[in-house]
């Protein structure tokens, strides 16, 4: 059984994968171990190690504590939540969705803002 938190972890490592544009097998060259082993930490089948938490995150250039950003052990708790229920209501579990924030990411910043006030406005519009 997956506990909430080596999801949440996994969620985490996959996203940022995903938002440098990298592959499991990528990742799992940089850190020493087999695409599959990634494939597991991100599904949060396989808990991730200390040390291995933080080869992971010197290969994808954030700091361990990015990981666990967004977590809140108690409301996971109290609402009974078990990791498939936490990972629905994460927007960018939609690839499409993390797409969309790479994508606007790599556009240059005075660009960027106007494509911000733009997608404002059409949502208010909405």
């Amino acid at each position: 059984m997956k506990h909430p938190v080596d999801a949440h972890v996994g969620k985490r490592v996959r996203h940022r994968r995903w938002m440098m544009g990298m592959t499991q097998q990528q990742l799992g060259d940089l850190v020493g171990i087999k695409f599959q082993q990634i494939q597991k930490y991100e599904t949060g089948m396989n808990r991730i190690s200390a040390s291995r938490l933080w080869d992971i995150a010197k290969s994808l250039e954030v700091p361990i504590s990015y990981f666990f950003e967004g977590l809140d052990a108690e409301s996971i708790e109290e609402a009974g939540m078990d990791a498939d229920s936490s990972a629905r209501g994460d927007l960018l579990a939609d690839k499409e969705a993390l797409e969309l924030v790479r994508s606007y990411y790599a556009i240059p910043e005075n660009q960027r803002r106007r494509l911000f006030d733009l997608a404002r406005v059409l949502s208010e519009a909405a």
